[in-house]
């Protein structure tokens, strides 16, 4: 979880009140954060930074969803001293908004960006470091190192819209970075930065493309060249007024949770507080021109029944109602039923995806010591294994009362040892391969369980023959057809390595698990009578598989209401796979 050192002094006095650390401890355990520790006490020696002794600070570990608040404001409001904010967008007088032009080139790098603005804002030392703090929290966590999001804040005083989002060639981005006094081009960044401490670590993300994303103003000057560095014409101080906020992305989602964030917490010092100038994107190329960012409330819905059942209580609409609005809520009893309550989630709270999160803040406002205690006889869940796991099980054990021992190797695996290895070719639809592999022995997801059997077999084979191994697990496949562009599939394989082919040593090992399965052998396409349970039954047909030795192979099929697949394949492996496995 993230850890953010506050100052102790000024915590106390945002909250009206001093605090031992026990009690500070006590609340923020009700209210769902940890204390991690009182860092430096008033008794303790406290190191000296630009000329004047570091006040007290506090150490507080910040879980997923507490990571988009004000710890003074949030707390305010858990313990009622403070109503919840009520974040709008607000259009600048004149009614011209801000906007950023999008070109097509930016595809092939970072696709997505969005911008606000906040205007009037009033810095003071603490909050321009806590401002820099934020954005670099918000790029070690949710933009996972700069990769899925990238932050860029500029004086909005020092340059002029309309701003243009491009995609250049190194050799014609030319700027002053942030801090420095000599104009460099992309190439020269990249080799000036690659042994800095702080942003070598993000050269990376883009060096190898052949074009770089670039946020000009109307001038063409160089606001930032995202994700590595801003341009120093632009650059934020304590004299700033009006911020203008850039964000380029990977991935929409995430973009817009950390605009939303970042723009919540900050607009607090805005000189009409909690209220964002919304910027223009016009990005017609991917259709996504909009305005950014949308503050509005996502609204959803929580049953009453669900809440009470999972925390043991007994509690009302109105009653559920009123601890939501202690945890930032805005909540009141559905019209549609009396079994439900309508919520409005702030855009703060991008963590809230069920109402089971919903619960956890009505248990967390009702207070986890305050819950009733039970004998946990009693469970929200149904004691009952997935029937993927029951069947799994089942051929685990029929496998191992054949006298078969169970194997577990890595699902990771070569790419030759997959294909190559195997006789099979590599179509570029069927392995999911990792992006960065570290070592060549790990580079796709198997998509069968015969390299780990054979791999296994070969340091193994020192031992005495035969060795007869298995393994019930999964493999994966590309399937573009899904969201996440890939499947999970359980399989089961068997290996018998001895003197002898072991052809008949597998076939029986099959037949004793496709007996427990109550299928029916068929000899001829005609059902042995009472065999199978129904109308399942499997056959075998010679196949011609590159794996195995040319007609010492075959495919299983089975017909299972009269409907017919083929699941699986058994033979003899081919010399030349073996070979390449070491087992001949």
């Amino acid at each position: 979880m993230p850890t953010i050192t506050v100052d102790k002094a000024g915590l106390f006095a945002a909250l009206g009140e001093d605090f031992t650390t026990e009690e500070f401890d006590d609340l923020c355990f009700d209210f769902g954060i940890e204390l991690d520790e009182d860092v430096i006490s008033e008794y303790s020696p406290r190191p000296i930074v630009d000329g004047k002794q570091e006040p007290p600070q506090l150490k507080i570990e910040i879980p997923a969803n507490r990571q988009a608040v004000w710890i003074s404001l949030a707390l305010n409001i858990f313990r009622g001293r403070k109503p919840s904010p009520d974040y709008r967008l607000k259009a600048p007088p004149n009614g011209d908004l801000q906007i950023i032009n999008v070109h097509e080139e930016t595809s092939s790098v970072r696709p997505y960006i969005a911008g606000a603005v906040l205007r009037n804002v009033k810095f003071t030392k603490e909050r321009y470091e806590s401002f820099i703090a934020l954005q670099d929290k918000l790029h070690q966590n949710l933009a996972r190192q700069r990769t899925l999001v990238s932050i860029g804040t500029h004086d909005l005083d020092a340059i002029q819209g309309p701003f243009s989002y491009e995609a250049l060639s190194p050799e014609e981005i030319r700027f002053v970075p942030l801090n420095q006094t000599k104009p460099m081009t992309g190439d020269e960044i990249m080799k000036f930065y690659e042994n800095d401490k702080h942003l070598s670590r993000y050269l990376p993300i883009i060096r190898d493309s052949p074009i770089y994303p670039v946020i000009y103003d109307l001038k063409r000057t160089v606001c930032s060249l995202p994700p590595i560095i801003n341009g120093d014409h632009s650059k934020i101080t304590l004299n700033t007024k009006n911020v203008f906020i850039e964000l380029t992305a990977t991935d929409k989602t995430k973009l817009e949770i950390c605009n939303n964030i970042i723009v919540a917490m900050f607009s607090i010092y805005a000189e009409e507080p909690f209220t964002v100038e919304p910027v223009k994107v016009v990005s017609p190329h991917n259709h996504q021109s909009r305005e950014t960012p949308d503050l509005t409330p996502r609204e959803t819905q929580a049953e009453v029944s669900y809440i009470n059942e999972c925390c043991g209580l007994s509690l009302s609409p109105l009653e559920i109602c009123s601890m939501l609005k202690r945890m930032s809520y805005t909540a009141s009893p559905s019209r549609a039923s009396p079994n439900l309550i309508d919520v409005q989630v702030p855009p703060t709270r991008a963590d809230v995806l069920h109402q089971a999160d919903i619960m956890e803040d009505v248990a967390i406002a009702y207070g986890f010591n305050r819950l009733p205690r039970s004998f946990p006889s009693k469970s929200g869940t149904v004691a009952q294994p997935l029937m993927i796991n029951k069947l799994s099980d089942i051929v685990r054990l029929e496998a191992a009362m054949a006298g078969w021992s169970e194997v577990m190797p890595l699902i990771l695996c070569s790419h030759d040892e997959n294909f190559a290895w195997l006789n099979r070719k590599d179509d570029g639809n069927t392995a999911v391969k990792l992006a960065n592999p570290k070592t060549l022995e790990y580079q796709v997801v198997r998509t069968s369980l015969l390299p780990g059997l054979l791999k296994t077999i070969k340091e193994n084979k020192h031992h005495g023959v035969p060795i007869k191994i298995f393994e019930v697990s999964d493999v994966a496949f590309k399937d573009l057809r899904l969201e996440r562009k890939s499947r999970n599939e359980r399989h089961f394989a068997a290996a018998w390595y001895g003197k002898n082919s072991g052809f008949e040593v597998v076939h029986g090992l099959m037949d004793r698990i496709m007996l427990m399965l109550k299928s029916a052998f068929v000899i001829k396409e005609e059902g042995l009578d009472g065999a199978g349970k129904g109308d399942a039954s499997y056959w075998i047909n010679e196949v011609d598989d590159p794996t195995f030795l040319p007609g010492h192979a075959a495919t299983v099929h089975v017909r299972i209401s009269g409907r017919d697949n083929v699941i699986g394949v058994f033979g003899i492996l081919h010399p030349s796979v073996l070979e390449k496995f070491e087992l001949k």
